[in-house]
């Protein structure tokens, strides 16, 4: 029998990888690139579409040497990106009105704020309550309580509209196409024949509405976001994304699969049951739960989502996203409080606690619970005893707490019970976070042999509709799990002194960038509390002779 090969492309915030896989899901073929990020205004953040495609074609050239293989060999593709990212381009030309505008840009603050606040928002949102307590629909319920953030792409998209000239030009002659990252590719890969998004990418924007799957008809006329530059909106997998153009990589490349970034990591980490939970912490942190064929309508900032679309196979995930984890750990390495990320949790285990020092990680706001755009980052509690130990240990412990209150949003708007956390993402590899994220949810957290998840499970998803793999127990046997994390019951209650004590921290800095004082007195949710005795490392665990902790 013939070896068939998937080719995955995963183009993360700071890195593209291409992966090549077998028939066994063993990687034969790899290669990394970083993403080069520009920053030309306070808070812009842009991505160059040149530089892009270039590292693009790159990555994927060297994997393909790496595995000794050529185009022509690859059965299919797949594709995954992050989410939220953007750019608008020439109908006619191709040609891009400006860079890609990313998910973790801010210059769109102002008009989030400006919308949240203004009355025609209030009156859109009051509206939607009171058809919910007529109909008890959940979207109307979702619909009361939405709020604008910086990470949909929405007013962003609107920011362009009314800043960008040659765009809104564009937009009036009809020669404006707008798209996410994953629609620009397949784009670009399909030499301009294909223009489309899947439902997982298109739910991500804040302006498709997931109980409809229909890109929202407020949003096109509150936000004038033009209908005819939206593209179509597909299924995750199929035949409707067709082939690469010859000319790219020598030989066309059948596509069988375009998906976000952490509906791919969901396929990976085998969430296909209702109440599967998986956990990314990456760039940022997303905490996903299979809520199966019904959309989760939050009450307190946990965002329903499309997780997949194949054919009749429709399923729903409600995400809760701390924006700023690996971003977090590297500017604490720039600052000099450690040299490599591998040692910090030799140097967090150097300690017996924090001594007293809190560190808030919030440099592009706060999720759930708080959903806080204006908070800030930075320690409280340093005084003349704290060393750099105390500094890494508060910065790590943070972490760990804003997924404890991700997963506390989780358990106080839903019936499912909880029993492993299936984590992945370059941060997953610090076994202190790891071991501490298992203590504060009481859950079992595994961690796999191989990190990337987005990447695999682009690769599963390819397979698997094309039917190498047959099914998805077949794809729950191929996973390789590196380590379990036991939640340890004796650590609780250590822990619940120094949580309560963060998330007063937390408060303080809550509405820092818009004056503080409203935001901080309102407190956070009630799902900013621990739901059980939560936690302080008075105790220092027993540490192998490379200093991870033992499990």
């Amino acid at each position: 029998m013939e070896e068939k090969y998937i080719l995955t492309l995963d183009i993360g915030t700071s890195t593209i990888r291409s992966f090549i896989y077998n028939t066994r899901a063993e990687i034969v073929g790899r290669a990394v690139d970083q993403v080069v990020l520009h920053y030309p205004h306070p808070g812009f953040v842009e991505i160059d579409p040149d530089e892009l495609w270039a590292s693009i074609v790159g990555v994927v050239n060297i994997s393909l040497k790496d595995a000794q293989l050529t185009a022509g060999q690859m059965t299919a593709m797949g594709i995954t990106t992050q989410r939220g990212t953007f750019i608008n381009w020439s109908r006619k030309t191709g040609k891009p009105f400006h860079k890609f505008i990313t998910w973790k840009d801010l210059r769109a603050d102002k008009l989030v704020k400006q919308w949240n606040a203004s009355y025609v928002w209030k009156l859109f949102k009051a509206s939607a309550y009171v058809l919910y307590l007529i109909l008890r629909s959940k979207r109307f319920k979702a619909g009361s309580v939405f709020k604008f953030m910086n990470t949909q792409t929405c007013l962003r998209l609107n920011w362009a509209f009314h800043n960008i000239a040659a765009f809104k030009t564009a937009v009036q002659e009809d020669d404006a196409l707008f798209g996410t990252l994953d629609t620009w590719l397949l784009y670009k890969l399909t030499g301009g024949k294909v223009h489309m998004t899947d439902v997982s990418s298109a739910s991500a924007t804040g302006f498709y509405d997931p109980f409809t799957m229909q890109w929202a008809g407020w949003a096109m006329t509150m936000l004038k976001i033009p209908r005819a530059a939206l593209p179509e909106v597909v299924d995750t997998a199929g035949d409707h994304f067709t082939s690469t153009i010859p000319s790219i990589w020598g030989h066309p490349i059948r596509i069988v699969s375009c998906m976000a970034d952490q509906t791919a990591s969901m396929w990976g980490s085998c969430c296909f049951e209702v109440g599967d939970v998986k956990l990314t912490m990456g760039t940022g942190t997303f905490f996903n739960i299979n809520t199966g064929t019904e959309p989760h309508a939050s009450v307190s900032g946990l965002y329903p989502i499309v997780g997949w679309r194949l054919g009749e196979e429709l399923i729903y995930s409600a995400e809760g996203a701390n924006n700023d984890t690996a971003s977090i750990i590297k500017w604490a390495q720039n600052l000099g409080l450690f040299d490599s990320p591998e040692d910090t949790a030799d140097i967090a285990t150097s300690v017996l606690d924090t001594d007293g020092v809190y560190f808030i990680p919030a440099f592009s706001g706060l999720g759930p619970p708080y959903n806080d755009g204006s908070a800030a980052s930075g320690f409280i509690g340093m005084k003349p005893s704290t060393t750099k130990a105390h500094l890494v240990r508060a910065v790590l412990e943070s972490l760990a707490f804003r997924t404890a209150q991700l997963y506390n949003c989780v358990l106080n708007e839903t019936n499912y019970s909880f029993h492993t956390i299936r984590l992945d993402g370059g941060v997953s590899n610090n076994d202190f976070i790891a071991q501490l994220v298992a203590d504060l949810t009481g859950l079992r957290v595994e961690r796999p042999v191989h990190v990337e998840m987005s990447s695999q499970g682009c690769a599963h998803i390819v397979g698997y509709k094309l039917g190498i793999w047959k099914s998805k127990d077949e794809l729950r046997r191929l996973r390789k799990i590196e380590c379990v994390f036991t939640p340890r019951t004796y650590m609780k209650k250590s822990y619940e002194v120094t949580f309560s004590r963060w998330q007063d921290a937390v408060r303080r800095m809550c509405g820092w960038y818009s004056g503080g004082a409203e935001a901080a007195a309102a407190g956070a949710p009630d799902c900013a509390a621990p739901l059980t005795p939560q936690p302080s490392f008075k105790l220092l665990p027993a540490r192998k002779k490379n200093g991870s902790i033992s499990k």
